[in-house]
C-alpha cells in the first residue's frame, strides 16, 4: 500500500479532511473496499463543509470540531494499514477484505459506515468535548444534524449500490444480510455510548475496557456485513 504513504499527515480542519479524502479517492482503485467507503464519506464531509459555510449549524465551531475528530479516526485507521500497524478491530474486516471479489460495493460501504458510526463517532464526541472543554449534551444538536445527513446518505447508497431490482427479493442473500443492520439504530446507540464514555473518563481502566469491547463488537458486525456472497 505504498501509494498511500503520502497521505499520512495529521488533519486539523474540515478542509484538510476533505483534501485527504480526495487524495485517497484519486490514489485507490475504484473497486477497492476502502475507496468505496471513502467516496461515501467524502460526500458526507463535503456536505458538512457546505453547511458550515452556509451557517446552517447552531454552533459552527463545535460542528467543525466534531467533524474533524470523527474523520481523524477513520484516517488513522487507513494510516495504520498503510504503515503495517494494527488498526482498530472495527476497521480490520474492511481493510482485510477490501479486494475480495465476493464482496459487493454496497457491503463495503455499509461495513465502513458500521465501523465509523458504531465505534469512531462515540469516541469522536469525547475527543471533541476535550477539545472544546464542554459536555456531550453541548454537542447534541451537531451530533443530530450530522446523523441526519448520514441517514439520508445511507438511503441513497442503498439505491445507488444495490445490484438491481432482480436481486431485491427477500430470499436474496444480500437483501437478507443488509436488512439486519440499521444506521439509525447504530446512531442512537452511539449517543448513549458517548455519554457513558464521558461519564467513565475518570476511571481510565474501566473506560479502556469498555472501548476495547465496543471495538470488538463493532468489528464482529462488520465481519458479518462483509460475508462473501455468490454471484
Amino acid at each position: 500500500m505504498a501509494q498511500l504513504e503520502q497521505f499520512t499527515t495529521s488533519v486539523g480542519s474540515v478542509d484538510a479532511v476533505v483534501s485527504r479524502m480526495r487524495a485517497l479517492d484519486a490514489a485507490l482503485p475504484a473497486r477497492d473496499g476502502v475507496a468505496v467507503f471513502n467516496r461515501v464519506y467524502l460526500a458526507v464531509t463535503q456536505e458538512v463543509e457546505r453547511r458550515l459555510a452556509a451557517g446552517q449549524f447552531t454552533d459552527p465551531r463545535a460542528a467543525a470540531a466534531l467533524d474533524v475528530r470523527f474523520a481523524e479516526r477513520y484516517l488513522a485507521a487507513v494510516d495504520a494499514a498503510t504503515e503495517d500497524r494494527r488498526p482498530p478491530a472495527c476497521w480490520r474486516p474492511l481493510l482485510q477484505l477490501r479486494r475480495h471479489p465476493g464482496v459487493r460495493p454496497l457491503q463495503f460501504a455499509l461495513a465502513g459506515i458500521n465501523a465509523h458510526i458504531g465505534h469512531d463517532l462515540a469516541l469522536a464526541v469525547v475527543d471533541a468535548c476535550h477539545t472544546l472543554g464542554c459536555e456531550p449534551a453541548d454537542l447534541e444538536d451537531e451530533f443530530d444534524r450530522v446523523g441526519e445527513l448520514l441517514v439520508a446518505l445511507e438511503e441513497r447508497i442503498r439505491e445507488d449500490l444495490m445490484p438491481g431490482p432482480d436481486l431485491l427479493q427477500l430470499a436474496d442473500p444480500l437483501t437478507h444480510l443488509l436488512g439486519s443492520w440499521s444506521l439509525e439504530r447504530a446512531r442512537d446507540a452511539t449517543w448513549s455510548t458517548a455519554r457513558a464514555l464521558w461519564a467513565l473518563r475518570r476511571f481510565e481502566d474501566v473506560a479502556e475496557e469498555f472501548t476495547e469491547r465496543l471495538d470488538a463488537a463493532v468489528g464482529l458486525a462488520g465481519r458479518m456485513l462483509l460475508t462473501p456472497l455468490p454471484d
